[in-house]
């Protein structure tokens, strides 16, 4: 075998094994010794769209959302893309939203993936306030695209997910956050 099918082989076999999902992690831990939950409070942001629209944690508060952290040229962001926009026209009647974070350093790129993908919610630039602010929720630190941020309809973070949802996945948490202390 060549050295250039080695090669291929050995890069996409990291890519591989670096793009599988993760389990959800839930963001409410269990107290010690009760049944009870201790809330935590979702992450406070502030940021400009790609389009110079400001968009806020304090914006949005009331509604359910899910804060995804992605890029143009991720291939799993790119994979779980489709079933974010088609959940977003089914709940946005209901008071839910995706912020889309783009860490794209191209611009351009980020705007025509928008297009594209003809995606239906707000795509907030990601900026060094932003990224700080979310990583303290990710132990670690957020360092793997997609990661997404369940906030609930009552300002909780509900779960914490690393790597790319399937549409079921993101259903199921979507309408756990609408109910969220109601």
């Amino acid at each position: 075998m060549s050295f250039f099918k080695i090669a291929t082989m050995l890069c996409l076999s990291v890519v591989m094994f670096a793009c599988q999902p993760e389990q959800a992690e839930t963001a409410k831990p269990q107290s010690e010794g009760s049944e009870a939950t201790k809330n935590i409070t979702a992450p406070v942001f502030v940021g400009t769209t790609l389009d110079g629209r400001t968009v806020s944690s304090a914006s949005l508060a009331g509604k359910a959302y899910i804060v995804n952290f992605f890029a143009s040229w991720c291939p799993p962001c790119r994979a779980e893309m489709p079933d974010m926009v088609a959940l977003q026209s089914e709940y946005e009647q209901n008071g839910f939203t995706f912020v889309g974070i783009t860490v794209d350093e191209d611009l351009s790129k980020a705007r025509a993936f928008v297009s594209d993908y003809g995606i239906n919610f707000p795509v907030v630039v990601a900026d060094q306030q932003i990224l700080d602010t979310y990583s303290s929720y990710v132990e670690g630190g957020l360092r793997a695209i997609p990661t997404s941020f369940v906030v609930g309809a009552d300002g909780s973070l509900q779960s914490v997910l690393l790597g790319p949802q399937s549409k079921m996945a993101f259903d199921n948490l979507i309408r756990e956050a609408i109910n969220a202390g109601g």
